[in-house]
């Protein structure tokens, strides 16, 4: 008897569902009918405290977060998302009608991972999740200490802690912590870029060198000037000053490297 072919399960979709936050209700089920249709399991929210109330409830793998929502407006919710230390990393792709550069560079401030401007593919936006997803798992694989398969080509992302100054960046526990004990606190995003540039051993990686450093595969799809605003946000978190840097540094016309310790 010929024996069936065994399913296979696309690596990328997670046991957790994809919470979708809009109050259009056709924009919800188009969205939903596309990732349902790749096998995600969605959720789905109206406003915005309704969209903190699913992200505790349901823990979801990834938010598609509307900006302009009743009650209590997208950015909002990011930034309550950013602050809470259980769903802090949860990944965020801002899908809105605002598609000016200046809305979404203070997206992506507010701590956003991606931005899919209105009118949108359905089928791009279930590229950018399962792209999204898919740099999630990489840096949950060097919390167990695996070397991230989708890492800078400048430098393989391993379990080895670096050592900065007074930082100290264990890409095994995905922990930034400093000599006195304190722990910083850091998307996806921004711990990656961390480990690119720390770990470049004082050479200066260009925009393009950190968008692949970061997104990898993906990095055609991002603006480069997201690299500028992931910076400033890791900087204002280390409580770095950028004109005396102690661990990130400008380069002028060329990108940024490891302030010299």
């Amino acid at each position: 008897m010929l024996s069936m072919p065994t399913p296979t399960v696309d690596p990328v979709i997670p046991s957790a569902p994809i919470l979708v936050v809009d109050d259009d209700a056709k924009i919800v089920r188009l969205v939903r009918t596309y990732l349902e249709r790749d096998g995600f399991t969605v959720v789905t929210a109206a406003d915005g405290p309704a969209a903190l109330d699913a992200i505790e409830t349901h823990e979801p793998a990834l938010v598609v977060l509307d900006l302009m929502l009743p009650e209590l407006d997208g950015r909002a919710v990011i930034r309550a998302v950013r602050r809470d230390e259980e769903a802090g990393h949860t990944p965020i792709l801002v899908l809105s009608a605002r598609s000016s550069t200046i809305d979404r560079i203070a997206g992506l401030e507010d701590g956003a991972d991606d931005y899919l401007p209105k009118p949108f593919s359905p089928a791009e936006l279930v590229l950018r999740v399962k792209s999204i997803l898919r740099r999630a798992n990489a840096t949950d694989r060097t919390r167990s200490g695996a070397v991230m398969s989708e890492g800078t080509r400048t430098d393989r992302i391993e379990s080895a802690a670096i050592r900065h100054g007074d930082l100290t960046v264990d890409p095994a526990r995905h922990e930034v912590r400093r000599d006195d004990g304190s722990v910083i606190d850091l998307t996806r995003v921004e711990f990656s870029l961390l480990i690119a540039i720390l770990g470049a051993d004082g050479r200066v990686l260009s925009r393009d060198q950190l968008l692949d450093a970061v997104y990898g595969a993906d990095a055609a799809e991002v603006l480069d000037r997201t690299i500028d605003v992931h910076t400033r946000r890791l900087r204002d978190k280390l409580d770095d000053d950028p004109d005396a840097p102690r661990y990130v540094q400008t380069v002028r016309g060329v990108g940024y490297r490891a302030a010299r310790t």
